[in-house]
């Protein structure tokens, strides 16, 4: 029933700028007929992306006529760029990159929404945590986030132009997530970051950090964000949604399932049905991070209504190429196939 690999970023370095989506689903023959489908997630042990390895664990997608190869890549940017060059047929992964993409001329859109809310978290370094209090405090220092061009990138640099520093005034730093994102905040080369559990949990267990903004919630990421942001999805290029909407159908069949039995089980329950080995602090410690999460996950699939322009309003807030261009925000997701699901 598992189906995990890797596809090194280099082999899909440069796919971005030459590649375009029509590709993907202009062959009739692609993959994702006869139910076969490759899904790049933007880090698989990661809790706000756990539906796509839980559906694959519950045995969903094989209920659904499915053969889903799930594939991980430590940040979100990476696993868009194996969905724009072709390698893969989905994305799990923060549904504010179709915003992004489209105007560079590339149209995808979520196909399953399944989160309301980041389910990231600011920390700061123990050492580091009299000198910031707010993002405010952020001018001179250097933060970590997945990856340049991340949603963690992206959140980070809108916290920042909120609260009155500029982009240029601090040091985005890529240190990836888990044990390489908790090293750079011990070893002090980077004094805060953005991340997710379980690597908050393990942070915040060992005491090398301090929690600043929590947007695990709802309530959290109206807090710092001025509404529901819509963040993990199963995002696809519109052409071959088009093209394949049997299977995109099943797809999301499979993932309602999931968010449903998500809302009906323990947090205890939920972590005993994933791989032993995402329970890298013991599986108390995940079950407490599963649990710590959970609010952010909706509970059918569906988008979140003013969703799509409290994404738009914090990406034009400081990337230049959004900022006076116009997003039409009905062509960045669909709910087509969830309502059908539901």
């Amino acid at each position: 029933m598992r189906s995990m690999a890797r596809i090194p970023a280099a082999a899909v370095a440069g796919a971005l700028a030459l590649t375009t989506l029509t590709a993907c689903g202009s062959d009739s023959s692609a993959a994702g007929d006869n139910g076969k489908v490759k899904v790049m997630v933007g880090g698989l042990d990661k809790v706000i992306y756990l539906p796509a390895m839980l559906t694959q664990q519950l045995g969903f997608f094989k209920a659904e006529g499915l053969d889903v190869t799930l594939l991980t890549e430590p940040a979100g940017v990476q696993a868009t760029t194996s969905l724009v060059s072709g390698d893969v047929q989905g994305v799990v992964g923060f549904y504010d990159h179709t915003l992004d993409l489209q105007v560079k001329g590339k149209i995808i859109e979520s196909v399953v929404q399944l989160a309301q809310a980041p389910g990231e978290v600011e920390v700061v370094s123990a050492k580091a945590a009299g000198d910031i209090s707010s993002a405010k405090d952020f001018k001179g220092k250097k933060l970590g986030v997945t990856g340049l061009g991340s949603s963690t990138d992206f959140l980070t640099k809108y916290l920042a132009v909120k609260n009155g520093v500029e982009v240029s005034d601090f040091t985005p730093v890529a240190v990836g997530a888990g044990q390489t994102f908790i090293a750079a905040l011990q070893q002090g080369s980077i004094q805060g970051g953005m991340t997710t559990d379980p690597t908050v949990a393990q942070i915040l267990d060992k005491g090398i950090g301090k929690v600043l903004y929590d947007m695990r919630t709802p309530e959290g990421s109206k807090a710092a964000l001025g509404g529901l942001y819509p963040s993990s999805s199963l995002y696809m290029s519109t052409d071959w949604v088009n093209g394949h909407k049997a299977t995109v159908q099943k797809m999301a069949n499979a993932f309602v399932k999931t968010l449903a039995w998500m809302s009906t089980h323990t947090p205890e329950e939920i972590a005993a049905k994933m791989p032993a080995d995402y329970a890298q602090g013991g599986k108390e410690l995940y079950a407490q991070s599963i649990k710590a999460t959970l609010p952010m996950f909706t509970k059918d699939g569906v988008m979140p209504a003013d969703g799509p322009q409290t994404v738009e309003k914090v990406l034009k807030a400081f990337n230049p190429a959004l900022k006076h261009a116009t997003v039409n925000l009905e062509k960045t997701y669909t709910s087509e196939f969830v309502k059908k699901a539901g």
